[in-house]
């Protein structure tokens, strides 16, 4: 802890029964929490926050993509908003903090605003995007793309591994999928968006800083690639005669990790994390091969000439092992910078708390914040996260860190709406 770290405005000991109040929708085991888009378990923890935002004196709402948005009308009420969020979804397998952490956040910044008598200049709303995870239909960042303009075509048409559509989903969960568009925001109604979430990674940890400051966030390319060869029986095809889809995925697989690692001090990343062999018997010489690949670099021009590379070498093994390839392109967003002027806003006021060590750092993982940044501002503030571990029941942030990154974002939200 930061010695000579300033006494907190904020709440902690609200903020933190929140947490604890919420993680238990969803709950298994001693800390997990599976709380699906859509699903009861979404829709009771919407209702829950509804009704604290409600408490606050928020005008509340949800709106058709499933979005809960709380509103602190500021002194002009047709002056660009700022919003404060992030998602209460999870990973089926999740924890406790991640995306939760950043809405309930906003959630005591606006109460610590108004029990302060700070009245902002400009409206602040608190956003609970929905399906920011993206398991369950198998693409992310929902809430925060539609709100912004940005589905794609077919988006409601997407199953669950139960076969029920996300438009569907909509309609149980209450939302009315045909009338998106009136969901929309306006061009130019948003002017500032700031996230805080848990890092996901271990740099605040080694730093042993609380929280830290996100300068931009990487750009992920997600891609599908199936190589076809022929099968054949193990035991009798000669080596030399062999289209082993399989050989050709793992060179491919093996290949991908050299050009990632070209630059050792780029943060960029590429991951191979699902992988389907077919007919996967073990007399049988695999024909066709699918598998996944995860790109991801806050640099685009880098991004792009690594996905040149990668497209080309993919057809150079195909040709050399004898096989078809296919690549689809799933999901492709372009790396975002965060607002300069927020930034400096974040630390001169992370300075004034008394925060002796605040790393600045980038985000490997993507974040409402990345949709939100066609139309807007964005910022982010990370906590700290023990061992780097998220996505799992034994993510952890601690209450007292939580609390600080909190104090940061009240600090920065009245540095904002109160010019």
């Amino acid at each position: 802890m930061n010695t000579s770290l300033q006494k907190l405005t904020i709440n902690q000991k609200r903020l933190q029964e929140n947490i604890d109040k919420l993680a238990e929708i969803g709950k298994f085991g001693e800390t997990g929490v599976c709380r699906l888009a859509l699903s009861k378990e979404y829709k009771e923890g919407i209702e829950l926050v509804k009704r604290w935002m409600e408490e606050a004196g928020l005008q509340t709402r949800v709106d058709n993509f499933g979005n809960l948005i709380g509103r602190l009308e500021g002194e002009n009420p047709e002056a660009p908003i700022l919003m404060l969020g992030s998602h209460i979804d999870s990973q089926p397998s999740g924890g406790r903090f991640d995306g939760p952490i950043g809405v309930l956040g906003g959630l005591e910044v606006v109460r610590t605003m108004q029990e302060q008598n700070i009245k902002p200049e400009m409206p602040i709303e608190i956003m609970a995007f929905c399906d920011e995870e993206g398991f369950r239909f198998n693409k992310g960042l929902f809430g925060s793309r539609g709100i912004t303009g940005q589905l794609d075509e077919g988006e409601l048409d997407r199953a669950d591994k139960d076969g029920i559509t996300r438009r569907e989903a909509l309609i149980e969960f209450g939302a009315n999928p045909d009338q998106l568009t009136a969901s929309e925001y306006p061009k130019g109604s948003i002017d500032t968006y700031i996230e805080m979430h848990i890092e996901q990674g271990p740099v605040l940890e080694k730093a042993n800083a609380p929280v830290g400051i996100v300068t931009g966030i990487s750009g992920p390319l997600w891609l599908t690639v199936e190589l076809t060869g022929s099968a054949g029986h193990a035991g009798t095809v000669p080596m030399k005669l062999r289209k082993d889809a399989l050989v050709g995925a793992a060179e491919v697989i093996s290949g991908l990790r050299d050009i990632v690692t070209q630059d050792p001090d780029a943060p960029t990343v590429g991951t191979v994390g699902n992988l389907t062999i077919y007919p996967n018997a073990r007399a049988i010489i695999p024909e066709r091969v699918t598998f996944t690949i995860d790109l991801r670099d806050i640099n685009l021009d880098r991004r792009n000439r690594y996905e040149a590379q990668l497209r080309s070498y993919i057809e150079k093994t195909a040709q050399e092992n004898g096989l078809q390839f296919t690549i689809y392109e799933d999901t492709n967003f372009f790396p975002e910078p965060c607002s300069e002027d927020i930034l400096d806003i974040m630390r001169e006021e992370s300075k004034a708390m008394g925060l002796e060590v605040v790393p600045e750092l980038t985000s490997g993982a993507f974040h409402d914040a990345l949709s939100m940044a066609q139309d807007c501002k964005i910022a982010m503030i990370f906590v700290q996260s023990k061992d780097g571990i998220s996505h799992d029941p034994a993510e952890f942030s601690t209450y007292e860190d939580i609390a600080i990154g909190t104090e940061l974002l009240y600090k920065t939200a009245i540095k904002i709406a109160t010019k």
